[in-house]
């Protein structure tokens, strides 16, 4: 029942994902805590993500924009092993609280009116940006689609981000996973469950596709935006207990 629970959620997770530019974590991430508790997040989500975002950066294989992907490899690959590490030395749940923060402020800032000197985002960006963003990937599971605005902003649209964050996803946890199975933090059975995930999204990123075909450019983007506005309120949601502990 565990295995089926878990294919039913990662269908549901990498279709909607297909249609919003990523987020499967969010509805994955709860279900694992709750089957299998919360240390197997981690190892397990890490699998999935891997599976289901290799098979899709190879649905979307001519979409790929490598020009970011170069810069952002060697950034996530560093991010990967730090974070990985860290995994085994300390507990972060208030980063959530931070990641959660940072999305709102982004859906806030696409919201004001456009200004003739807004924030570009260049490629080399990417390696910065990645390397923060996959240490808290490693730390937490996933940062879900806290990169998405700056794909956005960077020019990427539709199959193109969908693609290229694809790819660079699928290497970021491949680093991810090796590291915690040398870190100790992964066994055979959270190997099994994560396997499980991944075939739950290889039919959901075929199906995603056929629908992303159908809508536009502006369409795909407001629902990128809504979905990382949902993101963000469900993360500072699931740290609320630090509100508590503020104000008592």
């Amino acid at each position: 029942m565990i295995a089926l629970s878990l294919f039913v959620a990662s269908f549901l997770a990498w279709f909607l994902s297909m249609l919003a530019g990523g987020g499967s974590p969010f509805i994955l991430i709860p279900m694992i805590s709750l089957l299998l508790g919360t240390q197997a997040v981690a190892p397990v989500i890490t699998t999935g993500l891997l599976i289901g975002n290799a098979q899709r950066g190879l649905v979307f294989w001519g979409d790929i924009d490598w020009n970011v992907t170069i810069w952002y490899v060697p950034g996530a690959t560093i991010g990967a092993l730090l974070g990985s590490y860290g995994l085994t030395q300390i507990h972060v749940e208030g980063l959530q609280l931070l990641l959660g923060a940072g999305l709102l402020v982004m859906v806030v800032n696409d919201l004001l009116p456009a200004r003739e000197s807004g924030f570009t985002i260049q490629a080399w960006y990417f390696l910065p940006l990645s390397l923060v963003n996959a240490i808290g990937s490693a730390l937490v599971g996933s940062t879900g689609p806290i990169m998405n605005p700056l794909y956005l902003n960077y020019g990427l649209e539709k199959e193109a981000m969908v693609a290229t964050k694809a790819f660079n996803k699928a290497v970021l946890h491949l680093v991810k996973l090796l590291a915690y199975a040398a870190f100790g933090s992964l066994n055979g059975e959270y190997l099994a469950y994560g396997l499980v995930i991944g075939l739950g999204a290889i039919p959901a990123n075929w199906l995603g596709k056929q629908v992303l075909a159908k809508l536009s450019a502006q369409q795909f983007r407001q629902l990128v935006f809504a979905f990382v506005a949902v993101s963000g309120v469900a993360m500072i949601w699931q740290q609320r207990h630090f509100f508590t502990v503020w104000f008592m």
